[in-house]
């Protein structure tokens, strides 16, 4: 009896230590597309008239932001969206901006995001990059202009 006992408690830890290990990978997998098996249209036939939906896509990956200036007037605040939501930015004015695309990458990917932003009023060029122009994004307070503490 007592050598059964000496290998309960090692097997009883395995079979916990087992219980906690991660998961496997629980995504299906995808089946392959079907085979159109549906006959060709008949000559004369016109092109779309039993036309079938297209096949659903993954959402597009959101296009690069382009922050690179020469001067200020090439940079704008664009909502260049994140996982949130809206989230104001300075860009340059030719770059793409597709808030819909980084919301539904987001959604795809089940990632989260911190909310929140600073407002930008305006944008300015610095150093060859679209900054937020000197409406307080980043600077701090003065101490002599904070309230004073409460006792």
């Amino acid at each position: 009896m007592r050598p059964w006992r000496a290998l309960l408690a090692p097997l009883l830890a395995a079979a916990l230590l087992a219980g906690c290990a991660a998961p496997a990978n629980t995504q299906a997998v995808q089946p392959p597309p079907a085979t159109d098996s549906a006959p060709a249209p008949a000559p004369g036939a016109h092109p779309g008239s039993n036309a079938t939906p297209a096949p659903s896509r993954p959402p597009s990956t959101p296009a690069k932001v382009q922050t690179q200036c020469t001067s200020d007037a090439q940079c704008v605040v664009k909502n260049i969206g994140s996982c949130c939501g809206e989230l104001p930015a300075c860009v340059n004015a030719d770059s793409p901006a597709d808030p819909a695309a980084v919301q539904a990458q987001c959604q795809a990917s089940g990632r989260m995001g911190i909310c929140g932003f600073r407002p930008i009023s305006a944008c300015q060029c610095q150093a060859g990059t679209c900054q937020p122009a000197g409406d307080g994004a980043g600077s701090l307070t003065p101490a002599s202009s904070a309230p004073p503490q409460i006792r």
